[in-house]
């Protein structure tokens, strides 16, 4: 092997390594699932994925207990899309909003806040897609 042949060789190595490394980042289709404690006892999950040219996007806080009620909100790329209330049920004492939101250029930034008033606890996670 000569010398022009090695350097031809480690410039397409070059080249073809950053592109595979790239091609699964900017999949269609895929769920992103985040998970987390609240301030309190209960959890909460964040799930998003690309549907139709949209995000589908649900919330969802278990407290284990049923008739609490929470306030909730989804901000997406730094403005409220979505906000209301709802009342964790049974059998499981939790609630869920599901929202399909608008697919923006770029990485969508997605995230989910929801405040118990009677006890003050807080829930928040962010998903990126």
């Amino acid at each position: 092997m000569n010398i022009r042949h090695g350097i031809a060789i480690a410039t397409l190595t070059a080249v073809a390594v950053p592109i595979a490394v790239a091609a699964p980042a900017t999949a269609r289709g895929d769920e992103v699932v985040r998970r987390g404690s609240c301030t309190g006892s209960a959890d909460w999950k964040l799930k998003a994925k690309h549907d139709d040219g949209r995000i589908e996007v649900e919330g969802e806080v278990d407290s284990n207990r049923n008739g609490q009620t929470w306030r909730w909100r989804l901000v997406h790329d730094g403005s409220v899309s979505a906000r209301g209330w709802a009342r964790t049920h049974a059998p499981s004492g939790s609630f869920s909003v599901e929202r399909r939101l608008v697919n923006r250029r770029g990485t969508d930034t997605i995230t989910f806040r929801a405040k118990n008033p009677r006890s003050g606890e807080v829930c928040r996670g962010t998903v990126r897609i």
